[in-house]
């Protein structure tokens, strides 16, 4: 079993290692072939672009330029190429790696002016006593609670008047005035 998975890792080592590197790139309204070695280029219709042997062939790109290129490198190896794309005076292709860092770094430096901020504005204790916090002060809006009538003083005077008034208008001698 170990054999197989070392027969794997082997297996794919020398794919990683034996693999050519080709690469089209686009800046601004030109475009970028690279061959692996150096070769001679040629379109999709075995028309020969250059004289020499190049590694890399930049062209103008437009619609009359889209389409199958290759070059052709050591003893006729061919790296095939298909160029189709969108351009523009004031636009470059961004590399995935750099586009990466700079989201890293991006959050890296945010992190580290937060740390300062927040190590610049932690409380620091004085060296003479602060005064303590008042109480809240009660709203102006309500007055203070109504007491309840069951716990209301009994008023003998009022309980008197009442019933003074109620003898008094029972009897013939009360009269109005």
């Amino acid at each position: 079993m170990r054999s197989m998975g070392v027969q794997v890792v082997l297996a794919v080592l020398v794919l990683f290692v034996a693999t050519v590197n080709g690469n089209v790139s686009f800046w601004r309204k030109k475009f970028t072939m690279s061959c692996p070695e150096k070769g001679e280029w040629y379109n999709d219709e075995n028309k020969n672009l250059t004289s020499d042997q190049t590694v890399t062939h930049e062209m103008e790109y437009n619609s009359g330029t889209r389409g199958l290129y290759y070059c052709l490198y050591g003893s006729d190896e061919k790296y095939y190429f298909y160029v189709k794309g969108k351009v523009c005076e004031n636009c470059f292709e961004l590399d995935p790696t750099v586009f990466a860092m700079v989201i890293v770094v991006d959050v890296l430096m945010t992190s580290i002016v937060m740390m300062i901020i927040y190590n610049c504005t932690k409380k620091k204790s004085s060296a003479a006593p602060t005064q303590p916090p008042r109480a809240p002060a009660r709203p102006a809006g309500r007055g203070p609670p109504v007491p309840s009538p069951d716990y209301e003083v009994s008023n003998l005077y009022k309980q008197t008047c009442k019933s003074t008034f109620h003898f008094l208008l029972h009897f013939p001698f009360y009269s109005e005035i």
